[in-house]
């Protein structure tokens, strides 16, 4: 797979007027999108991906939707449904409403190129650190993310989708 986009790119004109109608207190996903859009460019996971090959899914989108799966608890195939089914994850990732997006096991093989880069620990970084100099997280304390925990979520899917997909008939 080789990279041609980074980030998320705009949000079609009909999914935000969708999402407006649909969502309108809006939603944790259509708030990510809003206040830390720039923190999902995908910069950093360019280096991860050749320059030649079949396009791949742009790292920014697959790595807000990975926050999204960890913050909701979601499989891969529930996540890969919820790009493709929900309104407030469509627009948090710059999809058409039309759009089926994408097969769950890129979510693996994302996680897989964070792990063998040793890029793991930043998807879940980047949003910390932009919330606390917003003022959203209180300084006061020792906040934290607990990395241990996250990496260890991350191995443990990356195996659960590799035991499904032996488990599927061909």
């Amino acid at each position: 797979m080789s990279l041609h986009v980074l980030g998320l790119g705009d949000i079609p004109e009909e999914t935000a007027r969708v999402a407006r109608v649909v969502c309108p207190r809006g939603a944790f996903a259509i708030r990510l999108r809003e206040e830390f859009a720039e923190v999902f460019s995908g910069e950093a996971f360019a280096d991860l991906y050749p320059e030649r090959g079949r396009p791949a899914v742009a790292p920014g989108v697959l790595a807000l939707v990975t926050v999204l799966q960890f913050a909701e608890g979601l499989s891969d195939r529930q996540a890969a449904d919820a790009v493709r089914t929900r309104i407030d994850w469509k627009y948090a990732i710059g999809l058409e409403l039309m759009d089926t997006g994408f097969d769950y096991s890129v979510l693996s093989e994302f996680r897989s190129r964070l792990l063998a880069g040793e890029k793991a620990g930043e998807v879940f970084d980047w949003v910390p650190r932009p919330a606390r100099e917003r003022g959203l997280l209180k300084t006061a304390g020792r906040q934290r993310t607990d990395s241990a925990k996250v990496l260890g979520a991350i191995t443990g899917l990356n195996r659960l989708a590799l035991v499904g997909r032996a488990c599927e008939r061909p």
